[in-house]
C-alpha cells in the first residue's frame, strides 16, 4: 500500500475492506444466532437485535487526517474501521452481552471502554469492546480489528440522531444544539434507569405476552 492519507486507487480500497467485510458478515450471523438459540432457552434475551457496517472509505480519509494515520498504519491505528453494534434492552443486559463477547473463544478482546459509567462529555453512553476475529481467507489466517458497541434503544436514538446532526454541521454543534441533546442525554439515561427499576415487571409481562402468541 502506498503511504498517504488518500494514497489508494479504487481496487487498492476493495482489497484492503474485503476482510472487513467479511468479518462483519460473519459476526452479524455469529450472534444473531446466538441470540436465536437463547430464544429457545432463556426466559429474558439480553440481546434485543444486532446491525455491523464497514466504515465508508470518505469517512476512513477524513479520520486518518483528522489523527494522522497513513496508510501502512491504518489496520492497527484505526479500531473501528469494522463494526458491530448490540442493542440490548436494559442497562444490566450491556453488561451479560459483554461477559458473553469475553467468553467466546473466537474473539479476543484487546479494549474495552464504559462510557455508561463514565459518559462522554457530549452525553454519549456505549459500552466499547474492541476485539481481534481470526479471519479464514483463502491465503491463510487473519486477524482483523473489529469494534462491538453494545448500547440500550435509548442509547442508540441518541447516538443516532447525534450522529447527523455533527454530519449536518461538520462537527461543529451550534452551543444551543448541543446543550439540548445533553439534556436530551440524561433524558434517554434517566429513562433507561426508570426501565431497569421495573426490570422484573417487564421482562414477567413479556414472557407472559410472548407465550401466549406462541399459543395461537
Amino acid at each position: 500500500m502506498r503511504k498517504g492519507a488518500s494514497g489508494l486507487d479504487p481496487d487498492e480500497w476493495e482489497s484492503f475492506l474485503t476482510p472487513y467485510h467479511q468479518a462483519v458478515g460473519e459476526l452479524k450471523l455469529k450472534f444473531r444466532e446466538l441470540r436465536n438459540q437463547m430464544l429457545a432457552t432463556a426466559k429474558h434475551v439480553p440481546i434485543e437485535f444486532v446491525t455491523g457496517r464497514v466504515k465508508p472509505i470518505e469517512s476512513i480519509k477524513e479520520k486518518m487526517v483528522r489523527r494522522h494515520v497513513t496508510v501502512d498504519r491504518l489496520a492497527e491505528g484505526m479500531e473501528d474501521i469494522a463494526g458491530l453494534r448490540i442493542m440490548c434492552q436494559f442497562v444490566e443486559d450491556i453488561y451479560q452481552v459483554v461477559a458473553l463477547i469475553k467468553q467466546r473463544h473466537d474473539l479476543t478482546v484487546v479494549q474495552e471502554r464504559d462510557y455508561i459509567q463514565s459518559a462522554k462529555a457530549s452525553g454519549y453512553r456505549s459500552y466499547h469492546v474492541i476485539c481481534m476475529y481470526p479471519l479464514q481467507c483463502y491465503d491463510g489466517e487473519k486477524n482483523v480489528q473489529v469494534e462491538i458497541q453494545v448500547r440500550t434503544l435509548a442509547m442508540n436514538f441518541w447516538a443516532t440522531i447525534e450522529h447527523s446532526l455533527k454530519y449536518k454541521y461538520r462537527g461543529n454543534l451550534p452551543v444551543e444544539i448541543k446543550q439540548r441533546l445533553q439534556r436530551a442525554a440524561e433524558a434517554a439515561f434517566l429513562l433507561d434507569n426508570e426501565m431497569s427499576s421495573i426490570r422484573e415487571d417487564i421482562q414477567e409481562a413479556q414472557h407472559v405476552f410472548e407465550h401466549r402468541q406462541d399459543r395461537r
